[in-house]
């Protein structure tokens, strides 16, 4: 039967079920589609068509998909969520769009001068005196990443770990964000930011537009309530953060997971307004009375640029030990896979450039072409996806491994504990940074391995040597070593007694030192010596 609906799925959002007279595509593969100009042949065919989102308020200006969705339907074109909320993009509505779109270049530089405007106010402005965290009153946490639909990951698992911890020392957090984050637990008071439109078509101005949005979201959630202080997870171009905590009188505790200019510069392409974003990012830095980074590497750039270290806490990531534990339950997973009764290696990750996905790909397929006598028997399961997975399937495909390979796609933050369960050696093989600096990560994915109690291989780097330390509570491998990782994966999946040894200790010491309860508490007792030094310095 011909389609006569066609669905868009865009990322985060659940695809539905499959039904006759309906063509469902993720948007990934309807941007190929018009890419390659196979669409054009689908000019008019549809009746109908609709855009499934996570949340119908973080859609934004999808422009450039409507034309392209009015181009193919006959019909109405609606955006819908996962919450039931519906909207229609109608004809007037895309005009009055394009007319906005076509005006908004000659507003660019009138609007930068504004952003620049509010920085410079801020960098003027004179500091509190003093520092004063009332813990008894509720923390302001703030998400202001412009990134929707995000359902796992390593800034799911550090956000919802430090939000669900947090209450143990503070008042119940206040949280205010741009999305929704997985298991952050019921308790957590949440208030959502909806993007504005304004330059929603233009590289990077969308994040400069975000902080008036949150700034008045927050303002408006929290009324006349006092704060203990504002706890920001640091995105590009906000200062959001810092100008609610100024204008709150409270203490501005601000987490660095590393330079969005240095990230944007290796791992994607360099920023369009860099000065301006570096400007931004740097005022954050010099401005928060505290600062929280993950690493050793990232305390040392800091003070290296010039902040003064004694605000600065080296916090590694944790884990919740609760959810992720030897005893949960992997069979079904195992069943799902056609795993039962194999020797399984698991990767989860989001195939970031630093997750080294290629390299282990790479392992595989040669553990796989030199030991055809355990292809009845091993099987590799790499759990996610992302911008590394493609290449990762080519190098699994091209060396012939396809057979003994088991990919899922996204798994939802929720399942993740499922899916370590289900395997037998668990895999981290990080590579250094493209510039030769120190990897400056913690990644999250080291804690859950260590507290699934499993036989751990990792690369030994940085800061992963530091939590992991070679044959007692993992086996470590030099980063990139190709055979290196090949042996290491073939002494783990053939020696059952040390999995079980390296395990044991991994789970003892995660319990002992990392968890998120830990995590939260080493921050508070932080800001807390902090408070203690500012008063003595005051007297």
């Amino acid at each position: 039967m011909t389609a006569t609906r066609l669905t868009v799925v865009r990322p985060g959002a659940a695809a539905p079920p499959a039904s006759a007279g309906e063509r469902i595509v993720t948007l990934d593969e309807f941007s190929e589609w018009t890419r390659s100009g196979a669409f054009l042949a689908a000019i008019g065919r549809y009746h109908g068509a609709r855009i499934l989102v996570p949340r119908l308020e973080t859609v934004g200006r999808p422009l450039r998909l409507a034309l392209a969705l009015r181009a193919l339907v006959r019909g109405a074109i609606h955006v819908e969520d996962a919450h039931g909320q519906r909207r229609r993009i109608s004809t007037p509505q895309l005009l009055a769009w394009l007319a906005r779109y076509a005006s908004e270049p000659f507003r660019v530089s009138g609007f930068l001068r504004r952003v620049e405007h509010e920085v410079a106010a801020i960098e003027s402005a004179p500091r509190a005196p003093h520092l004063n965290f009332d813990f008894a009153k509720p923390p302001l946490f703030l998400r202001t990443d412009l990134s929707f639909g995000v359902r796992a990951g390593g800034s799911v698992g550090h956000i919802a770990g430090v939000l669900n911890a947090l209450d143990a020392f503070t008042g119940t957090p206040i949280f205010v964000t741009t999305d929704d984050v997985p298991t952050v637990k019921a308790s957590i008071e949440r208030h959502f930011v909806a993007p504005r439109e304004a330059f929603w078509n233009f590289p990077e101005l969308p994040a400069f537009v975000l902080n008036c949005a949150v700034a008045g979201e927050a303002s408006g959630a929290l009324g006349d309530r006092a704060i203990s202080f504002v706890y920001q997870r640091y995105s590009l171009n906000n200062y959001a953060g810092l100008q609610l905590a100024r204008t709150r009188g409270v203490p501005f505790v601000l987490e660095y997971n590393g330079s969005e200019i240095w990230m944007s510069r290796h791992w994607g392409r360099p920023l369009k307004y860099e000065p301006l974003s570096e400007r931004i990012e740097r005022l954050n830095l010099r401005s928060a009375d505290a600062i929280v980074v993950v690493s050793r590497a990232l305390r040392e750039e800091l003070v290296g640029r010039g902040i003064d270290p004694r605000r600065i806490l080296v916090n590694f990531n944790g884990v919740d030990e609760e959810r992720y534990r030897p005893d949960v339950d992997g069979r079904p997973i195992r069943s799902a896979y056609g795993l039962a009764g194999k020797l399984v290696i698991g990767f989860i990750g989001t195939f970031g450039p630093w997750h080294g996905a290629e390299v282990l790909a790479r392992a595989f397929v040669s553990l796989w072409q030199q030991r055809p006598d355990l292809r009845t028997q091993l099987r590799l399961l790499m759990v996610g996806t992302g911008a590394g997975a493609a290449a990762a399937r080519t190098i699994v495909a091209a060396g012939g491994a396809d057979a003994g390979t088991a990919w899922t796609g996204l798994v939802p933050q929720e399942d993740g504990p499922s899916h370590l369960a289900a395997c037998d050696v668990l895999v981290a093989p990080h590579v250094p940074n493209p510039d030769g600096t120190p990897f400056f990560g913690s990644p999250t994915k080291i804690f859950e391995y260590m507290a699934m109690g499993k036989g751990i291989v990792a690369s030994r780097l940085d800061q992963i040597a530091e939590v992991l330390t070679h044959d007692r509570n993992a086996w470590l491998v030099e980063p990139g070593d190709v055979d290196g990782l090949a042996d290491a994966l073939q002494r783990l999946t053939l020696d059952a007694d040390l999995r079980r040894r390296l395990g044991a200790e991994a789970r003892r010491d995660v319990v002992a030192q990392y968890t998120w309860q830990q995590h939260a508490r080493r921050t508070i007792e932080h800001l807390r010596s902090l408070s203690v030094t500012s008063a003595v310095v005051r007297r």
